[in-house]
């Protein structure tokens, strides 16, 4: 759908194998329906991993990221979408090792992670018990300058102050910038590709 348009385009498919949760759940293909909470991640997955390519030194072409949750225990949008950006790197480092692309395309570095309160501590990645118990539940999604690309935040028990907010994001930055540092780590990146994320 892109063709002719001079620019490329990053998607997501994001699903839960059947035995990721405690009890098995059925495959969408089983149930005869897409399930609307899979959609909406994966357009989350592809929103915050398109914010970290410059979709017109892409070229027309699509790259999909495959994110299949192989143990769900709280976060796995935040895990999918770390994870998810070094498979999207090493998808463009592909491309320009095969002589497809000039250079890779990065604008950003991009991680995600939870992060809440439970009985008014504030805790970052947050497990199935903990985001279960949690007055407040946040997914941040932020670049490596420490921008966001987009934060979601509940009150599930009523609402939050201002200060509380302010508490979460500081925690899930500092969280992100852990998880930027192990992106890195896992992508053993070269000289060149290291001044890609200004390191």
């Amino acid at each position: 759908f892109m063709r002719g348009k001079g620019s490329g385009w990053i998607t997501a498919e994001y699903s839960m194998l059947p035995r990721s949760t405690h009890q098995r759940m059925p495959r969408d293909v089983n149930r005869g329906k897409i399930n609307g909470r899979g959609s909406e991640i994966q357009r989350l997955i592809g929103r915050s991993l398109r914010a970290a390519v410059d979709m017109t030194k892409l070229g027309e072409r699509m790259i999909t990221i495959d994110c299949d949750v192989i143990q769900a225990d709280g976060g796995t949008r935040t895990a999918s979408i770390t994870a998810g950006f070094v498979a999207l790197f090493d998808s463009l480092r592909w491309l320009v090792n095969n002589e497809l692309l000039s250079e890779i395309p990065l604008k950003t570095q991009i991680a995600a992670v939870s992060a809440g309160k439970v009985d008014g501590v504030a805790m970052l990645d947050l497990c199935y018990e903990e985001d279960f118990a949690a007055e407040v539940d946040a997914n941040l999604i932020m670049t490596l300058e420490g921008d966001f690309v987009e934060f979601q935040s509940t009150g599930e028990d009523g609402v939050f102050s201002r200060t509380e907010l302010n508490e979460i994001t500081e925690l899930g930055w500092c969280g992100i910038k852990q998880m930027h540092s192990i992106q890195r780590d896992v992508l053993r990146l070269t000289e060149n590709e290291k001044k890609l994320f200004k390191v």
